[in-house]
């Protein structure tokens, strides 16, 4: 059986496989412990003397903080065939970020400010060579798990 191969919308913005699950890429600072997404170079807090960061992984759930309806489409890098609106948020994960990525697995009537989402990865569309271009979203856990 041919499987279809999935690439990732952008490098090193998100990883997944089917064991270990779906996890941001981001950074964390040695000195400070500040954490950033996407990736950073060095660290950006103005406090810090070491601005050096090392790679993490970040997630693999949140809480919703805020969302929104989207109803227009999205820049061509993050395009989706076909295209529908969609819910975006704003998620808080436990290292203290908070980051957006679309919604999945559930209606505008549905969400809750406070749910409980972990990260997924679904196409956006298929590319020239017939590759699934894939982005991160967050699904949630449990529809009742909203405070």
């Amino acid at each position: 059986m041919n499987s279809i191969e999935r690439i990732p919308v952008a490098r090193e913005l998100f990883t997944w496989t089917d064991d270990a699950g779906t996890y941001l890429i981001g950074s964390r600072c040695s000195g400070c412990g500040a954490h950033y997404f996407p990736k950073s170079i060095s660290c950006r807090n103005p406090r810090c003397n070491a601005k050096e960061v090392h790679d993490v992984l970040l997630g693999p759930r949140g809480r919703l903080f805020s969302f929104t309806a989207q109803g227009y489409r999205p820049p061509p890098l993050f395009r989706m065939e076909p295209w529908a609106p969609y819910v975006i948020g704003m998620v808080e994960l436990p290292e203290g970020l908070r980051v957006m990525g679309m919604l999945t697995g559930v209606t505008g009537d549905a969400v809750r400010i406070g749910m409980e989402l972990e990260l997924t990865v679904e196409p956006l569309y298929r590319d020239a060579e017939g590759r699934e271009v894939v982005t991160y979203k967050f699904k949630p856990v449990d529809l009742g798990s909203a405070p």
